[in-house]
């Protein structure tokens, strides 16, 4: 096992109508953003709750940030946060609305020339604006973590920022939100709380026991809740384990002490930044098609994976490892969810070269768990997507 220093400062406030103990997490006399999304949350109740439990403090509201929390949209906030003296943020949304807020929160302590430098330079983020959550939809574990990653439509890009100053101060989980989502929303946050599993955990041994068999886990309760969920999201039993299982995904456990990979978000970003196709099924996309380009260096993860998670048993270490590859394929096609980029767009011709080209201009030569995923074989891999 890698040595490693872990810390999580997130208070996770979980369980049915916790929405109503808001207040208490707040500082007294604080000047409060309230940020959130399209508007959904003025439709399922979400948005009253929140504002009957802020109904003695100062709130001022922006809504309107995009699935993929766009910069121009964040820029406009960022104004409101100066012009208003805001001194906290409060997130009401999902993973693309805590990830604009973490922006944000980076963005108002900022003394550099632009904000978008933050991601451009990769900085790392010591102090922030203190912020909250109130998570609608599970997915992105963004609710526990100190990552974000923004779009930029001028440029077509997107970036991932992050840094200890930029955890939530606290996270109101409530599993009953989750009746009130789209289908297709709710199988795309079972597909992002699985791929960032895959990405902390296919990548080769190191004798992280624990970590395996915690990342194990989650995959298991992912696949064992999946159909419930899709089926029934009033079943509150199903959308606890799905949610918790998002959180727990990607908070940083599971991946202390062991190697990362992290290729795939990164190819996807790039088609979600090119074609705006949703962020989880961009990680669809790429997923069998790196594991089939790396199969070597990961077969061994892959066979373990077969085993324990699908309980495949017959067959060489090969064949259980292949195998594997396929279940998670049709897994992602019981929920809904196309894995070729042509399934998408039929303007894909060229994509390969773009991509490639893209990692070359921003100096990322060696991606993946062993950094030798040069640009020329990332074009391989996205071809492969096609």
């Amino acid at each position: 096992m890698n040595n490693f220093e872990f810390k999580n400062p997130t208070k996770i406030i979980f369980g049915k109508d916790s929405i109503e103990k808001l207040a208490n997490e707040i500082p007294e006399n604080a000047k409060i953003l309230l940020l959130y999304g399209g508007g959904s949350i003025m439709e399922n109740g979400i948005y009253d709750q929140v504002k009957t439990a802020l109904a003695d403090a100062t709130v001022i509201e922006f809504g309107g940030i995009p699935a993929n929390p766009e910069y121009s949209v964040l820029m406009e906030a960022l104004e409101v946060i100066k012009t208003e003296s805001i001194t906290f943020l409060l997130a009401v949304g999902g993973g693309s609305v805590i990830d604009g807020t973490k922006f944000l929160s980076a963005a108002a302590m900022y003394g550099g020339a632009s904000p978008w430098n933050i991601l451009t330079d990769n900085i790392k983020i010591e102090e922030g604006l203190p912020f909250g959550t109130v998570l609608t939809l599970p997915a992105t574990a963004s609710e526990m973590n100190s990552g974000a990653v923004i779009t930029r439509a001028e440029t077509k890009e997107k970036l991932a920022m992050g840094g200890p100053g930029l955890f939530p101060q606290f996270s109101i989980l409530d599993p009953q939100v989750i009746t009130s989502i789209p289908e297709r929303q709710l199988a795309n946050g079972i597909t992002d709380a699985f791929t960032h599993v895959l990405e902390q955990y296919m990548t080769y041994p190191v004798g992280g026991l624990l970590q395996d068999r915690f990342a194990e886990s989650i995959l298991q309760t992912l696949i064992e809740v999946a159909p419930k969920v899709i089926k029934d999201p009033t079943d509150y039993e199903a959308a606890s384990n799905f949610m918790w299982s998002c959180t727990m995904a990607l908070n940083g456990l599971i991946q202390q002490g062991v190697p990362g990979d992290w290729a795939i978000h990164m190819m996807g970003h790039e088609l979600t930044a090119l074609f705006g196709i949703d962020h989880a099924r961009t990680l669809a996309i790429m997923t069998p098609s790196h594991y089939k380009y790396n199969f070597e260096a990961k077969k061994e993860k892959l066979a373990q994976y077969a085993e324990r998670v699908w309980k495949i048993t017959e067959g060489s270490k090969d064949d259980k490892a292949y195998a594997a590859i396929e279940k998670t394929e049709a897994f992602f096609h019981e929920l809904g969810i196309e894995t070729k980029l042509s399934n998408y767009t039929d303007d894909y011709e060229g994509t390969a070269e773009t991509i490639k080209q893209r990692f070359t201009d921003r100096g990322w030569l060696g991606i993946g768990e062993h950094k030798s995923l040069s640009p020329d074989k990332v074009e391989k891999i996205v071809k492969m997507a096609y």
